[in-house]
């Protein structure tokens, strides 16, 4: 039995979303290698820091990545990020389970529902 609850409908489609993009994956990659504090990680995927930002804030919403704010020997506060943990298992059962979770908008907020 796994101790490790499943995930809900809407974080289910949080992670998913997160995960669906080259640039957050590449983060997640050179994560799991080592924590890095975000200009090096921008020097090294080859992105700029405000589009690196976007990403790790996707990601961090998601609770794929964490920060932490720690200051360099010059004083200079960094925020270093790492990747937290996880297994994502995906069957058809899984899927199932989540969608009796999701949050449905209601019709007046779903595109095309006034037609």
């Amino acid at each position: 039995m796994s101790s490790v609850p499943p995930l809900t409908g809407d974080d289910l489609i949080r992670v998913l979303a997160a995960l669906a993009n080259p640039h957050r994956l590449r983060v997640v990659a050179a994560l799991a290698h080592e924590r890095a504090y975000v200009s090096g990680l921008a020097r090294q995927l080859g992105i700029s820091r405000a589009l690196l930002q976007v990403h790790l804030r996707k990601l961090s919403a998601a609770g794929l990545v964490t920060a932490s704010l720690e200051l360099s020997e010059d004083g200079k506060a960094m925020n270093y990020y790492e990747v937290e943990p996880f297994v994502l298992t995906l069957t058809p059962e899984v899927i199932a389970a989540a969608v009796e979770t999701l949050t449905v908008p209601d019709s007046a907020e779903q595109p095309g529902a006034d037609r």
